[in-house]
């Protein structure tokens, strides 16, 4: 093998080392976002200590997806009348949905004792849906809508995700958020508005 080919063919093999070191590196760094992500979630105990029965219900089912569809949603809003609901429409695919997730986490630790959250899961996979909820854990539990029907359930024209649907305590819907919340500031505001307010 000649001076110039031995070079290249060097180079070449140090080019599928680096490409397969960074691979590797990748691979490290996102167990290790997961984990941080898991670790930054707030502690839901404080508001979780002070829930009243019917929202100690709800929050007992932290995480999980629920089946059922229609009926499901209507249960579960029937199941926490007295008291305010913000339900978050989102899914895991759902770039802007996973951007705004850190509001609603911080959100609900604060509220939880006098909001009941709930979330409607969209067009996705039970196991992405486990996945990205070991990652990143909300205390409140989503219904399933794989085939988008949120829209008829609530009767409200929705377009796309996330959506955000504020009930008031005697079940009526009050507010509906079309897309993703840009801050925590900006959900709590709302949140203030619609759901605290209406008590």
């Amino acid at each position: 093998m000649d001076s110039t080919r031995f070079k290249r063919a060097r180079a070449t093999l140090s080019a599928v080392v680096l490409i397969a070191s960074l691979g590797l590196a990748a691979c490290g760094s996102d167990d290790s976002d997961s984990e941080e992500a898991a670790a930054a979630a707030p502690s839901y105990e404080p508001a979780l200590a002070e829930a009243p029965p019917k929202l100690a219900d709800l929050y007992a089912n932290g995480s999980e997806l629920i089946e059922g569809g229609k009926q499901a949603y209507d249960s579960t809003l029937a199941g926490v009348r007295g008291y305010p609901a913000v339900v978050n429409n989102w899914g895991s695919w759902c770039g802007p949905c996973r951007e705004e997730f850190p509001y609603f986490q911080s959100q609900a630790a604060e509220h939880l004792d006098e909001v009941a959250f709930f979330g409607v899961d969209t067009e996705d996979a039970p196991d992405a849906y486990s996945t990205f909820l070991e990652e990143n854990p909300v205390p409140y539990p989503s219904v399933a809508d794989p085939d988008r029907e949120l829209s008829a359930w609530s009767d409200t024209a929705l377009v796309g995700q996330p959506n955000t649907l504020y009930y008031d305590a005697a079940g009526e819907l009050v507010f509906t958020h079309q897309g993703p919340y840009v801050s925590e500031e900006a959900l709590a505001a709302d949140i203030e508005k619609y759901a605290l307010s209406s008590q």
